[in-house]
Formats: C-alpha cells, sequence, structure tokens
C-alpha cells in the first residue's frame, strides 16, 4: 500500500457537506470536497496529490481539447449497515480503465496512483457517502493528454484525476427505449471497447432525436446492418426470452465489457438462468415478444445498475411490458444491491473496503 506521506495532501479549510442535503440528490451535480490529481511528463508519473475541489486553468491549444485523448470510468462506493465505506469492484474498472488507455495511446496509472489513491481519497470524503436506499457516492477516474500544441499525435503529457460525487438513482423509472436505425454507436476496428469520451459524444444526437419522439434512449444497432444488439444508451443490456438471458458479446470489440454485465451474469448464473453471450437481432426479438417468450429487457451499467425497459420501439412496431409483474431483474439488482450494502455475505470479493 502506498503510504499517506508518499501523496501531497492539501485539506480544504472547510467542508461543503453541511450546505446540501445527501437524499434524494440529483446524478453528477455535486462533488465532494476534495480531488486527486497526477501528471505525467518526461515519461513518468509525478508524485500525486490530493487538493481541495477546484477548476483546472488549461492552455486554449490543450491538446485533449483539439484531439480527444481523453478516457474516464465509472466506479461507486456504498457504506454498509456499520457506516463503513466500501467499493464495487474497483480493480475491474483499474483494469479497464489502463485497456482504454493503451487503445488512445495514453500511458497507463499505476495501481499505486489509481488504487492507492482511491483508497485514500474515500477514506478523506466517506462521510460524503450517503446512507440511503439506493444512494451512493459515484466515483470519476478520468485522463486526458495535456501537450500545449497543435498536432495529430500521440500527446507527451497528461493529467489523471479522480473526483467524486454523491448521487441517488439514476434512472427513477422504467425507460421507453426506441431502436436507432440511421446512427452508429462503433464499428468493428474502432474503439467501442474503451471508456473514451468521443464514445459519449458521438452518442448524444441519437438521444436528443430520440427523446423529441417521447423516447429515454435509443438501443444501438450494429454498424454494418443495422440488425444486432450492440449497446442500450449507455448500458449494457439483457433480454430474457424463456428461461435464456441473452447479451451481445464481447467478441467484435464494439461493446464495452461492463462490471455490471459481468456482475448481473454471474448473479443470474446463481439463479439458475442460462446465459448467451452472442449476437441478436431484432428480428429475433420481435418474433420472441409476439410468441409471447420475451419476458423482461434491462439495462446494466454503474450509474443505473439495473434499469428496466417497459417499452421498445422499431419501426412502427411498439413491444410494450408490465414491469411490474417481472421478478428476474428486480431480484438480480436486490441481490447485488445486498452485496454492495453489506446485507448479505459477499462471496465473489467484489467488495473493496476501506
Amino acid at each position: 500500500m502506498t503510504a499517506l506521506e508518499d501523496f501531497n495532501i492539501t485539506k480544504a479549510e472547510q467542508s461543503k457537506l453541511n450546505e446540501i442535503s445527501l437524499e434524494n440528490i440529483p446524478f453528477g451535480k455535486y462533488f465532494t470536497d476534495h480531488m486527486l490529481e497526477a501528471d505525467y511528463e518526461n515519461g513518468e508519473w509525478k508524485t500525486p496529490r490530493i487538493l481541495p475541489y477546484q477548476p483546472l486553468q488549461l492552455d486554449p491549444s490543450l491538446a485533449a481539447l483539439h484531439y480527444g485523448q481523453a478516457i474516464f470510468e465509472g466506479i461507486k462506493a456504498y457504506k454498509d449497515a456499520a457506516g463503513n465505506p466500501q467499493i464495487f469492484r474497483p480493480y475491474d474498472n483499474f483494469r479497464r480503465f489502463n485497456i482504454s488507455a493503451e487503445r488512445m495511446q495514453m500511458p497507463t496509472v499505476p495501481e499505486e496512483i489509481f488504487m492507492d489513491g482511491l483508497r485514500l481519497l474515500i477514506d478523506m470524503e466517506r462521510n460524503w457517502i450517503p446512507a440511503h436506499e439506493n444512494h451512493s457516492l459515484y466515483i470519476r477516474p478520468f485522463m486526458f493528454s495535456t501537450d500545449e500544441a497543435i498536432g495529430v499525435r500521440p500527446s507527451h503529457k497528461y493529467k489523471f484525476l479522480i473526483i467524486l460525487s454523491p448521487t441517488g438513482p439514476y434512472y427513477a423509472t422504467p425507460m421507453r427505449i426506441y431502436v436507432e436505425e440511421k446512427y452508429t454507436r462503433a464499428v468493428e476496428g474502432g474503439y467501442g471497447f474503451a471508456k473514451a469520451a468521443g464514445n459519449y459524444g458521438g452518442s448524444l444526437l441519437a438521444s436528443a432525436e430520440a427523446n423529441k419522439k417521447g423516447y429515454d434512449q435509443v438501443l444501438w444497432m450494429d454498424a454494418f446492418e443495422h440488425k444486432y444488439v450492440q449497446e442500450c444508451g449507455t448500458m449494457n443490456v439483457f433480454f430474457i426470452i424463456g428461461k435464456t438471458a441473452i447479451t451481445p458479446g464481447l467478441e467484435s470489440g464494439t461493446i464495452l465489457d461492463g462490471v455490471t454485465r459481468d456482475s448481473t451474469i454471474v448473479l443470474l448464473k446463481e439463479m439458475g438462468y442460462q446465459v448467451e453471450e452472442r449476437d441478436l437481432s431484432i428480428d429475433e426479438i420481435m418474433n420472441a415478444y409476439k410468441a409471447g417468450s420475451l419476458n423482461e429487457i434491462f439495462g446494466t451499467g454503474t450509474a443505473a445498475t439495473i434499469s428496466l425497459i417497459k417499452e421498445l420501439k422499431y419501426k412502427d412496431y411498439v413491444m410494450k411490458f408490465d414491469v411490474q409483474k417481472w421478478n428476474i431483474a428486480p431480484e438480480v439488482k436486490r441481490r447485488m444491491d445486498a452485496i454492495k450494502y453489506g446485507l448479505e455475505q459477499d462471496t465473489y470479493g467484489w467488495l473493496y473496503k476501506i
């Protein structure tokens, strides 16, 4: 473990915590008193710092603003029944962060900066973790290129930060989803598997157009035929057909290897369901719906955890579901939450205790 003295720490003069309520708090609006910052220069990482949350001073020629070398992660910390903080599967996010870094030609972040820095930061900000149902402390590690020059090439300098945000439910109600046939999220050979900023910026137009039609998000399809399911908005997606759970496979490199996705697969198998990671066409989905065997559809992700889908529209055909009768997705969420909040034993080693 990195010792406390290995980080330069500057504490905030006073906390903002007494200015807000941590109950029913919106996602991503408020941030804690401190953040972690580390710079990469001359081929090495400099001493990381924990300092008061504050604006960054950036040069207009900053490489990330022009060429998009920027990646991030999403992690959550919870309080157990005794009020102790614990983080859900952070090592998986740490590994995925560095996979994204390698794809975007960025330096990998050492474990002693990412994980030990995260541990120290959460320990300092433990009072910011909401002790309410469906609440958590959202953890946002991110990195971007910081060369102050214009030119299309990998940057020589980078900045890594971790900021924290207390949050309530991301999607409070079941979603209405529009099957996207025009726009594409990712293509084979691209970087759809990386948690890169550009993946999200490029998705906004399709989401906005779906919103205008009265839908919450889009169901992304493959880039070549617009026939096979990819992701749902910013989430992985599962379809329960009969007694089988089907989710798109990762082989094409167009889908994010979600931590919540993997946790869901583990729990579904524990519940006795067969899980298939494979290509799934919109035609197969529609045929299952018409046959009465399409039982549930839900998205999975760090922010939303498990998000029920009550309506799916493809062309002029609308598939509607009575989510009040569902039991599979709600049970997955119940089991996952029980582990996260320390209500049931963590037999998988998913929790990182502070």
